[in-house]
Parts: C-alpha cells; sequence; structure tokens
C-alpha cells in the first residue's frame, strides 16, 4: 500500500455524503456568525448563553448546561469569561445557597438586538435565492433531521 489517502469508507465517497455537507455548512455558517459578533467583543458559543438569558434570565449553571447540550464544566468557563467581558454575574440561589443563577447586566441585555442583526445577516445571506416556501421546508428538514440524531430535541 503507498499510504495514499483517500476519503472514502468501503465504496461510498465521504466526500458524497449528505453530512460531509451539513458539517460543511455548520462550520461556514458559525465562521460567518462569529465574524459579525466579534464585532461586539463576543465568540463563537457565547451568544448561545446570552440567547437562554435573553429568554429567561436568572439560570442555574445546571440549566444552561442542558439547555447548550455541554458540560457543566464548559458552561463554567464560558461564564466565566462573559462575567469578565461585564455580560453576566453569577449570583448565589437564594434558595440553594451550594447553587448559582446567572443574570444577566445591562451590558448584555444591551447586546440582544445587535447579536439578533447579526444572525439575520446571516440567514439572509444564507437563504439568498429560496423563496419563502423553500425556507419553511427548509426549516422543517433541519429540525427532522436534528430529532433523528437527538432524541431529546423536542423535550427541550
Amino acid at each position: 500500500m503507498s499510504g495514499a489517502r483517500t476519503d472514502t469508507v468501503g465504496t461510498y465517497p465521504i466526500k458524497e455524503k449528505t453530512g460531509f455537507t451539513l458539517a460543511k455548512v455548520c462550520k461556514a455558517h458559525r465562521a460567518r456568525v462569529g465574524a459579525l459578533l466579534a464585532g461586539y467583543g463576543l465568540h463563537v458559543g457565547q451568544e448561545m448563553v446570552l440567547v437562554e438569558l435573553w429568554h429567561e434570565d436568572g439560570l442555574r449553571g445546571g440549566e444552561l448546561a442542558g439547555r447548550l447540550g455541554v458540560e457543566p464544566p464548559t458552561v463554567t468557563k464560558m461564564l466565566r469569561r462573559l462575567e469578565g467581558c461585564g455580560l453576566v454575574e453569577r449570583r448565589r440561589d437564594p434558595s440553594d445557597a451550594r447553587s448559582f443563577r446567572v443574570h444577566l447586566t445591562n451590558e448584555g441585555r444591551a447586546l440582544e438586538e445587535p447579536v439578533a442583526r447579526c444572525w439575520e445577516e446571516v440567514e439572509e445571506a444564507m437563504l439568498a435565492g429560496l423563496n419563502k416556501a423553500q425556507r419553511r421546508s427548509f426549516r422543517e428538514l433541519l429540525i427532522r433531521v436534528r430529532s433523528n440524531l437527538d432524541p431529546e430535541f423536542g423535550a427541550r
């Protein structure tokens, strides 16, 4: 064997798989969103924490981890960074002194509109050339794919 690399498993070219294309699309999307978020001092993924808090401020760290689908230490690291930027603050839970709740600061609340505009800009670029029905169908298909991969998705 010459040691040449191949992009196939068996007789199926990996690069022709829908999942491969989806992974590339996700990477390109996150890069595009990340470039816009950087203008507000945010790193990719940090806005996801803010989105959850804009929806429901005062969540516990474990609740955030569950909603984001990450491990609690990952959320702890993200929260430290967001605290350092002055966007969130952790406060002891009055009903359980062993845990804390995460609250938005005024600066964190003020980013909701700019972050929404970043996502809207990327959404329009991503879906350019698709009509309203195609956009709706595409979203429905993505939801179905996510549900297939993550049976807990619908419960969140």
